[in-house]
């Protein structure tokens, strides 16, 4: 979608979106499509860079050696691909450079030949996400990514596509956005299938794996604002956190002011307090003070005006178009691009467009406009709960 000169590409799941549409969309469905062609011997297993710096053809290898196994290894052999001592490299690398970010990114195009192509929910859907590098194009100086969150559950490979974003994002840290989604916290990966894969895959080494993905999660920036124009987060608008300030306490040890919230009042959170809220927590609390990264991550747009609790999920928020337009207005931006509804869920929200273009525009108001992306086609692949999942994880063919 076009930004004033710069150009904002979404990435949903159809190849049939309206080609009228002032929407550029990029498949992404991979049926009976291998954007890398499997070798027909095992690649060379992945080893870090004695200097520590990626480089393109470590990137290509990497994707390659994560094609290869997802078609012809059991989970069980993935060490044999992809060691743990190359895993807690890259993972450390990237959560270092992840943790440094703040929780708002402010995304600069270099030119008016720069896009930045922004890529919805991909839940484990690696080769999906292979296609979609190879129809998109790498990233490049003038080309930008930002991927709205929810790497991980419900797919076969959470794993390798959470891996080879970290991997992108090493090589080219201020080309490769990489935002929080709701999946990405322990209670998520708990239930939805990550931790399960996790320790299929590298067995007596599985907590160890799986602690550091999560360490590397509470890294993960919660919005970007895109050449000063475009919001995105992956679920969406906050609220503001009001308070009162309580009286200091005496001495030198307790000089904290707490804030006591009001009760009964909601309004749309300012960038200020989102830049200033605790994302590093395994779980974005539901109660307290620290709602801003809750809301961020679950919230859910409506069609029907204000600002209420969210009690379909339990945490979060419901906002209508009147506060899109209020957003929108008061942040000077024209469009806000969230995630976090797929198919699925859109099945239930009466009044809201279906999922079956992969993006829906949701709210279109006087300041601009609110659209929902989601970029894994035939979603929900498979199930913690299915035989299908169980089938997968256990024998991980394509």
């Amino acid at each position: 979608m076009s930004s004033d000169n710069n150009n904002i590409i979404i990435s949903p799941t159809s190849r049939d979106a309206d080609s009228s549409s002032t929407t550029t969309t990029t498949a992404t469905s991979s049926d009976n499509l291998s954007p890398f062609p499997s070798p027909a011997a095992a690649p060379v297993a992945l080893s870090w860079p004695p200097d520590g710096k990626l480089n393109l053809e470590w990137i290509q290898h990497i994707m390659s050696a994560l094609d290869w196994s997802s078609r012809n290894l059991p989970p069980s052999a993935f060490p044999s691909v992809f060691s743990v001592p190359v895993f807690d490299a890259l993972v450390l690398t990237a959560s270092k450079i992840l943790h440094k970010e703040p929780n708002c990114l402010q995304i600069e195009t270099l030119d008016s030949d720069s896009t930045v192509v922004v890529v919805g929910d991909l839940h484990g859907q690696l080769h999906d996400l292979l296609f979609l590098l190879k129809d998109a194009g790498f990233p490049a100086q003038n080309r930008i990514f930002v991927f709205n969150g929810d790497y991980v559950d419900r797919g076969a490979w959470g794993l390798e596509t959470f891996l080879l974003l970290l991997a992108w994002k090493v090589f080219m840290p201020h080309r490769v956005y990489l935002l929080r989604g709701n999946h990405e916290s322990k209670y998520c990966t708990s239930v939805y299938g990550f931790e399960k894969e996790v320790m299929t895959k590298y067995g007596d080494k599985g907590k160890h794996v799986y602690r550091k993905c999560l360490g590397c999660f509470e890294g993960l920036p919660l919005a970007s604002i895109i050449a000063g124009r475009v919001y995105t987060a992956h679920g969406g608008l906050f609220r503001s956190i009001p308070g009162t300030p309580s009286k200091r306490s005496k001495g030198k040890k307790n000089r904290r002011i707490s804030l006591n919230p009001e009760p009964n009042s909601l309004c749309l959170g300012s960038l200020e307090e989102l830049s200033k809220a605790r994302r590093s927590v395994l779980d974005p609390p539901w109660e307290g003070l620290n709602l801003i990264p809750g809301d961020v991550l679950w919230s859910d747009p409506s069609m029907s005006p204000g600002l209420s609790p969210n009690k379909e999920r339990g945490i979060g928020l419901l906002w209508g178009p009147d506060c899109t337009e209020e957003f929108l207005k008061k942040f000077k931006v024209k469009l806000i691009i969230r995630s976090h509804e797929g198919p699925d869920a859109r099945e239930k929200r009466p009044g809201l467009a279906g999922m079956d273009e992969g993006y829906t525009i949701d709210h279109d108001v006087e300041s601009g406009k609110l659209i929902t992306l989601f970029s894994a086609p035939d979603y929900p692949q498979f199930q913690p709960f299915s035989e299908k999942f169980d089938f997968a994880i256990g024998e991980s063919r394509v």
